[in-house]
């Protein structure tokens, strides 16, 4: 193996260690940073990830509003509650656990949280300011964030770097496109219709593999010495381990190993990183309430 680890789960450690230290701060002048979460329905892996969130709230300082709703709720319900929520001024983010059931509209829930509460970076808003010259979105989504944030704390230079993106959903691979792009990298974004795929990788400094599908970029895919940023979270069946499977990343680690200049493990790289984001979004929130003035391009 030749390729230099990101370790995400150091980078988040410090990041989650400067929000504690930020928030402190905000707490001496009467502020308490406060994240809302809601909840729609049992789904196990949304409950696990709820907890994990609130769980980062308490050990950061943060204050946790948690509003479990049962299945059945209605999307005007639902619709009520995020206004309740955004007009509380002890909430400063409000988080919406996706996906909802299949009755509530997606996108009429990410509408109503105030764009300057919607620390998951979603609402319409922030996402179309990332991609206007001169504008500034108050919030990036969480993923996408931790990736430029890992790249950056890994020294990679981004700026006039060729980066290829794959994939291009409005949760990893837009927003992260638009990034970089912010960042003057030269951006590529691939998708299922791509022509000759791996000749565009191959041309990448950095690449950043977000399809979910397990293993599917190959070394023969991956430029010598590129930074490698793996988003990927899949399940292949391990009958070795005692839940019958493995988590394993986009990328054939083992093999892109060999040929990247850096690469991110699965687990263990962008994963811890999309929690610190949200902890970071949350106190950009709570600064905002602060009397002294605050400008998000010191932030982005």
């Amino acid at each position: 193996m030749s390729a230099k680890i990101i370790d995400g789960k150091e980078v988040a450690r410090s990041i989650h260690e400067e929000v504690r230290k930020e928030a402190e701060k905000l707490r001496s002048r009467g502020i308490i940073p406060g994240l809302a979460t809601v909840l729609v329905g049992d789904d196990p892996a949304s409950r696990s990830y709820v907890k994990a969130k609130r769980k980062a709230c308490e050990e950061d300082g943060i204050q946790s509003f948690h509003h479990p709703l049962p299945a059945e709720t209605s999307q005007k319900e639902l619709l009520t509650l995020i206004t309740q929520l955004g007009e509380d001024p002890k909430v400063h983010g409000i988080l919406v656990q996706l996906p909802l059931p299949a009755h509530i509209e997606e996108n009429a829930v990410i509408r109503a949280i105030p764009p300057h509460k919607d620390v998951d970076g979603f609402h319409p808003e922030n996402l179309g300011r990332l991609g206007l010259k001169g504008e500034e979105a108050l919030f990036a989504p969480c993923t996408p964030a931790g990736v430029l944030e890992l790249l950056m704390r890994a020294e990679v230079p981004v700026s006039g770097a060729r980066a290829v993106v794959l994939g291009r959903s409005k949760i990893v691979g837009l927003p992260a496109a638009l990034l970089l792009l912010r960042n003057d990298a030269t951006v590529t974004i691939c998708h299922s219709r791509t022509k000759d795929l791996p000749a565009v990788t191959k041309e990448a400094d950095i690449l950043i593999a977000a399809i979910g599908r397990a293993n599917f970029v190959t070394a023969e895919m991956v430029k010598p010495g590129a930074a490698v940023i793996d988003v990927g979270v899949n399940r292949v069946e391990d009958s070795r381990k005692k839940r019958g499977y493995r988590l394993v990343g986009d990328c054939d680690f083992e093999a892109v190993a060999e040929v990247a200049g850096c690469l991110t493990p699965v687990p263990g790289g962008v994963g811890p990183m999309t929690i610190a984001m949200l902890m970071k979004n949350t106190l950009r929130a709570a600064e905002r309430a602060s009397p002294q003035s605050f400008d998000p391009r010191n932030h982005l």
